[in-house]
């Protein structure tokens, strides 16, 4: 079941304020987070109902999503040659399952730290659709 307001359940104003749908697959959203502080940074959302925890979907549901996940940085790898991905599954405010995918560059910024959420830094449209096409270029499910 979708959530009102949810901006992973309702395309739209919600989502557009800090992100950019680059692609669906069958069981996610892939989206690009538009604070590109860190080049290539992706949020993977379940997208078939609100689900808040990871361990609210079934063995099947959690490895398509988490194949996402992994497919996704595969294509950040890819697209964008970081020395490391970390990933962040927050959720204190929003309540719906997604993962943060946040390449990290050896002697860049937050290198060996944990990444901030918001720097409050927005990419420009054209740079967040550059980022989805480079994304989706070098995805391969």
């Amino acid at each position: 079941m979708k959530k009102e307001g949810c901006p992973y359940c309702n395309y739209g104003e919600p989502l557009a304020k800090f992100g950019f749908l680059a692609f669906e697959t069958e069981t996610s959203e892939v989206i690009v987070f538009k604070d590109q502080t860190h080049p290539g940074r992706m949020v993977v959302a379940y997208k078939k109902d609100h689900v808040a925890e990871i361990q609210d979907l079934s063995d099947e549901e959690r490895n398509a999503f988490m194949k996402d996940v992994s497919d996704v940085a595969k294509a950040i790898q890819k697209a964008f040659h970081p020395d490391r991905i970390n990933y962040g599954a927050y959720g204190d405010t929003l309540g719906h399952l997604h993962f943060h995918l946040c390449p990290k560059y050896k002697d860049g910024f937050e290198w060996g730290g944990t990444f901030q959420m918001n720097t409050g830094n927005l990419a420009e449209d054209f740079t967040v659709k550059e980022v989805a096409k480079k994304i989706l270029d070098a995805y391969e499910a």
